[in-house]
């Protein structure tokens, strides 16, 4: 061992691998024996040296690091031979999938361990010496698939359709190769969101094998996988689940059990059941997929990148971020390896650990990794390429949540240009890219447009979706929204009804989007004053959170605050006190310690030591919380001006108006300049300003804020609504409160 150390002492940038190797002499042949003792002929004569043959087989087992040195890892190998059941299967099923000969069949095996640049360049010299349409056709094909795989998939569908014009004329029309083309074409137009034309060229290929192979045929469960796949991108999880489970019946019959084909199938299962939020389900086969694709295939194989993907996918579902970005960085040392630098997958990989560090609460982090992304593109593709849009969207909502709304709104309004000019007027995206323009102007509380944007996102999801697709949902909720901040109850719980009667029809009762109705449902009653109403659908959010998702996972404790908040106001601080705390506690677990979820914890908690007259107590929570928010967010946040406030309450309680002051003034300041003048969250920062002066005698300055309240009432509220009747006696106007009520 001290060779090693030594070498890795000369060299810090490399990794020492220690091969253990164990021999069953059982399993060795007499007539082949893989290795020999050289002991006697060794330059080392105080190593008792082994010389293994060159075609010995061994079966990789567990790789760990040593226990005393991170860069020095241990690889434990075990020695087998050509009797091997599994290895005689495996071999068997690659000679058969690895049809052809001579160059073809190289290229063809180049393309199943995802080196594309080097089969393109192979096939390319080959159609130069092609001489007959039969050999063009299958190159085609091939180049065709290459495309596919490094994600150009306009080129793809050019090269397998030049392949269809040629097979037309030369092979029979029930022929392989027309369904080999047929199939990368439907997944081509599934890439890039034409999915009724993915459909048909999908279904095509199943037609074709359905009439030519036996009901077991690994090709046919192939074709099945595919049309499960436009069906799980359509949303339609019942579908998608229907053939996915078809596909593997067949490949767990015709496949050895370490075949990477069923890792895919085991991988398609699980993101099904992801979506379908049953997330243990889908971890369970995400997990089988990547034992098997960890035996089967090279450590820097793009397919063991996407198992990764898949188990961040989960972990962050599941709210355990940090497993999360183990896997998605996992998942990108794969794909800097193994893809081009301007692969659009490389671009999905930053984009996944960007949206972990967004969920983090590290925006700035998030929006670094995002503009890795963003570069990619940039880099190989046109202005209005497709692909500038997922980054264009993500960078927005980073920017929105960071309260640069002006920046959010460039880089929205950039995807949707883009959406506009590249996709027809009723596709999907084009429904997801109002509604994100719609958030945006909701967060800069300029409603009517947000209510506009959300319409038009409507009107397109309800002519590109079925009438019960749960997708639907998603806008009414939204309108909802905006409504509700309106004060437009009975039309918000319209709208929160409508999009709750098709999740509940159309989704297992304990759905995470089920959750989004009850919270908002919740949300209106609360409003209303209706707390028993509130209370309910709010424990309905709470008991699904409780059945699918892990203990300590932050949206549990967003359903504690949630009821914590609505005992507060029912005057039950004892029970308020008590889901609060727990909520702090899943808080502080799972989310880092300058996570702003966690300055929202500290607030909430507050509210007993407020309520119960404790002020000091009140006081030095409230700081604690504004500590954090203060190290997480951008000096001019809106979402400090909550913080400044709240300590601002409890000095007014205390009586210490000028401090009061101090910090309503504050929240005042940042308000003023970041959002707009008619903003809801000035109100607050003016009618406390103005309840100071009041309580401090200076009643010719509390007016003065409290015309400034009114005047926001009146550009937002509708003229019959009862808030204005309390801010026109607050500016002293009691006749006209009078004709109000008249």
């Amino acid at each position: 061992m001290e060779f090693v150390q030594r070498a890795m002492h000369k060299n810090k940038d490399i990794v020492g691998v220690l091969f253990i190797i164990t021999v069953d002499p059982i399993k060795v042949s007499a007539s082949k024996t893989p290795f020999a003792l050289i002991d006697k002929y060794s330059a080392m004569k105080s190593e008792k040296e082994i010389l293994f043959s060159i075609n010995t087989i061994f079966r990789v087992g567990e790789i760990k690091q040593t226990p005393n040195d991170s860069r020095l890892w241990e690889v434990q190998l075990t020695f087998t031979d050509d009797n091997d059941p599994q290895l005689v299967a495996l071999t068997q099923r690659m000679q058969e999938e690895i049809t052809g000969t001579g160059w073809n069949r190289m290229g063809l095996l180049m393309l199943k361990v995802g080196h594309t640049a080097q089969a393109e360049e192979l096939y390319n010299e080959l159609l130069k010496n092609a001489t007959n349409d039969s050999d063009k056709a299958s190159i085609y094909k091939h180049l065709g698939w290459v495309k596919y795989d490094q994600g150009q998939y306009k080129e793809a569908i050019m090269f397998h359709e030049k392949s269809l014009r040629m097979c037309n004329e030369t092979v029979p029309k029930n022929d392989s190769l027309l369904a080999e083309n047929c199939n990368h074409i439907g997944l081509a137009h599934k890439n890039m969101g034409d999915y009724h034309k993915a459909l048909e060229f999908v279904n095509k290929a199943l037609i074709i094998r359905e009439t030519t192979l036996p009901p077991n045929h690994p090709d046919l469960a192939e074709s099945y996988n595919n049309i499960g796949q436009v069906y799980n991108t359509m949303d339609d999880y019942s579908k998608a689940l229907e053939f996915y489970e078809k596909a593997h019946q067949i490949y767990e019959k015709a496949l050895p059990p370490n075949h990477p084909d069923l890792a895919t199938s085991y991988n398609n299962i699980g993101l099904v059941y992801n979506s379908m939020g049953d997330y243990s389900k889908a971890l369970e086969f995400h997990k089988k997929a990547r034992q098997i694709y960890e035996k089967a295939l090279p450590q820097s194989h793009p397919s063991l990148a996407t198992s990764y993907n898949n188990m961040g996918l989960v972990c962050g579902t599941m709210g355990d971020y940090s497993k999360a970005l183990e896997f998605y960085e996992k998942a990108n040392t794969i794909a800097e390896k193994a893809l081009t630098p301007s692969h659009p997958d490389l671009a999905t990989s930053y984009n996944n650990i960007g949206q972990v560090y967004d969920s983090m609460g590290d925006h700035s982090k998030a929006l670094e990794v995002y503009k890795k992304a963003h570069t990619i593109a940039e880099k190989t593709l046109p202005p209005n390429h497709p692909s500038f849009t997922s980054s264009y969207s993500s960078i927005g909502l980073v920017y929105n949540k960071m309260g640069d709304y002006s920046k959010a709104l460039e880089f929205h309004t950039k995807a949707h240009q883009i959406y506009e000019e590249t996709l027809p007027p009723n596709h999907l995206k084009l429904a997801n890219s109002y509604n994100n323009i719609g958030l945006l102007y909701n967060s800069m509380g300029d409603y009517p447009q947000a209510l506009a944007f959300y319409e038009k996102a409507h009107q397109v999801a309800e002519e590109a979706l079925p009438q019960n697709h749960p997708s639907l949902a998603t806008f009414y909720n939204n309108i909802g929204l905006v409504c509700g901040t309106m004060s437009d109850y009975p039309k918000a719980l319209e709208f929160y009804e409508k999009a709750y009667t098709i999740a509940d029809n159309a989704l297992p009762s304990n759905h995470p989007s089920l959750i989004t109705s009850y919270s908002s449902i919740a949300q209106v009653y609360n409003k209303m004053g209706d707390y028993a109403k509130a209370l309910e659908f709010h424990t309905k959010v709470n008991k699904i959170y409780e059945e699918t998702l892990p203990p300590n996972h932050p949206d549990l404790a967003t359903s504690y605050n949630n009821i914590g908040q609505l005992y507060n106001i029912m005057g039950d601080y004892p029970k308020a006190f008590e889901f609060h705390e727990k909520a702090h506690q899943i808080y502080e677990t799972a989310l880092p310690p300058d996570h702003p979820e966690l300055a929202t914890a500290y607030s909430n908690i507050d509210l007993r030591y407020s309520g119960a007259g404790n002020y000091s107590k009140a006081l030095e929570v409230y700081e604690k919380a504004h500590t954090i928010a203060k190290k997480t967010l951008p000096s001019n946040h809106p979402s400090l001006t909550t913080f400044y406030n709240n300590i601002g309450l409890v000095y007014g309680m205390m009586g210490d108006y000028p401090k009061a002051l101090e910090f309503y003034e504050k929240a005042y300041t940042i308000a003023e300049n970041t959002l707009p003048s008619n903003h809801p969250s000035l109100i607050t920062s003016y009618s406390s300003i103005a309840q100071v002066y009041n309580k401090m005698g200076d009643y010719s300055k509390a007016l003065e804020f409290h015309k400034k309240t009114h005047k926001i009432y009146e550009e937002t509220l509708p003229p019959n609504h009862p808030i204005l009747v309390n801010s026109f006696k607050n500016i002293s106007d009691y006749s006209k409160a009078l004709e109000f009520y008249e």
